[in-house]
């Protein structure tokens, strides 16, 4: 396995900077966000570290030659949004962009592409569904096309006021995993997998490894802490942040020795990307730098 690390957390850096500190740090690798430019539309989004709509061969050449001469890698190109938000125009613009980060992909020299399936938070699994299949068919097949290997990440996308109460990503369990891999039956869509989230949600991310080990893309090395003692006062049904924090690295409840154990006995021998939402090393760009170095220094013991 390589560490690495998700650049979101570092939005004022130009890639070439978040390249050296990869480097210095002793990083393998970087999954780099490429958002379209402009306002983010929610916390950790809106980052563009590649411009992918703006990738032309030299564009590209230039991106290979900087991480090649650094010694970083990058593990996947990440992009985050809804592609089945009931705004039809966000909707449409998401998927736009999506397609031009899977073309900008090969150009990079990268083979995985990090995403949401995305959902209509207000209606059912089941109702979501004919949509989905509409615009992931398509998605799927020029990935096939390109080369290219979807990877969803396992984040339900439930925080908010404005994500309650099915969140804006259905592809956030086991039941659903199967069900999807058997609708969009291909070798290009597989997982981007966190197991944080299903520390909050109470299910056994051992257990999914051992199940869905040969459609493990890419990881993400996030903890996350739940608060017992609010949980008593608000329930299951209260938004997920009244009663979980996310964590670095060893500062939450993932058992992260059983989760290696897992993952290696799975064959998974791809990017471990640490991704920071620890809001507590969050005052400053210093403070962010040494989160990703103090949750490298705990992972180190795991991931080479």
């Amino acid at each position: 396995m390589k560490l690495g690390f998700v650049t979101a957390i570092l939005p004022e850096l130009t890639l070439e900077e978040v390249v050296r500190f990869a480097a210095a740090e002793g990083f393998a690798c970087i999954e780099p966000m490429c958002w379209p430019r402009g306002r983010a539309e929610r916390r950790y989004a809106g980052v563009t570290h590649i411009d992918t709509g703006a990738v032309a061969a030299g564009e590209a050449a230039r991106v290979r030659d900087l991480c090649g001469e650094a010694g970083v890698g990058l593990s996947a190109l990440g992009y985050y949004p809804n592609l089945l938000s009931p705004d039809q125009d966000e909707a449409r613009a998401a998927g736009s962009h999506l397609e031009t980060v899977i073309r900008a992909a090969p150009l990079l020299g990268v083979d995985t592409v990090c995403t949401f399936i995305g959902r209509d938070p207000h209606r059912s699994v089941d109702a979501n569904w004919p949509r989905m299949l509409e615009v992931w068919r398509p998605l799927v097949r020029m990935a096939e096309d390109a080369g290219v290997r979807i990877a969803i990440e396992n984040c339900p996308m439930l925080f908010t006021d404005d994500e309650w109460p099915g969140g804006k990503n259905l592809a956030a369990s086991p039941r659903i995993w199967r069900r999807l891999f058997e609708d969009l039956d291909s070798p290009s869509l597989g997982l981007n997998f966190d197991p944080s989230h299903f520390v909050w949600q109470q299910m056994d991310y051992c257990r999914a490894i051992r199940e869905f080990g040969s459609r493990l893309f890419h990881v993400h090395a996030k903890d996350a802490r739940v608060d017992r003692h609010r949980l008593d006062e608000v329930g299951i049904l209260a938004p997920p942040l009244e009663y979980h924090s996310p964590k670095l690295p060893g500062l939450g409840d993932v058992r992260w020795g059983a989760f290696f154990s897992a993952l290696t006995d799975a064959g998974y021998a791809g990017p471990v990307c640490i991704e920071v939402e620890d809001r507590a090393y969050e005052g400053s760009l210093e403070s962010r730098r040494e989160a990703i170095r103090q949750s490298a220094r705990f992972l180190r013991a795991y991931v080479g």
